[in-house]
């Protein structure tokens, strides 16, 4: 199966932006869909956006949608999440996770099997 190491996390002030990267290695990257997900302290792990396997269809949680864009270059295997307009809600680990299924915005976290370690962004003045 694909490993996922996520890439690019850090402290960014409220109103700027930032870019996630999640690379892959193994089997194939583009029998994946891929999506990213957040878990904020104290909180449970949320889904924030996700891409079919050809990069032709996303989805977005409404609290991102609009200001965050996911995209993936099947050549590099890499996917990424541009984040731009960054509120303090914002402040969370961020995920990538893959699946050979396409689950458009109701993934099923509880079963996933394929994560990467994470990567901590902070939106703080």
């Amino acid at each position: 199966q694909v490993q996922l190491v996520e890439s690019g996390g850090g402290l960014v002030q409220p109103g700027g932006s930032l870019t996630l990267s999640c690379a892959a290695s193994g089997r194939t990257f583009g029998d994946y869909a891929l999506g990213w997900f957040r878990q904020a302290p104290g909180k449970e792990r949320e889904f924030v956006a996700s891409v079919n396997w050809y990069g032709s269809d996303t989805n977005y949680d409404d609290a991102v949608k609009g200001r965050f864009t996911i995209s993936r270059d099947n050549a590099k295997d890499i996917v990424t999440l541009q984040m731009d307009s960054l509120e303090p809600e914002d402040t969370a680990v961020y995920y990538c996770a893959a699946d050979k299924a396409f689950y458009g915005s109701r993934w099923p976290l509880g079963t996933l099997e394929i994560w990467g370690q994470g990567t901590l962004v902070t939106v703080s003045s």
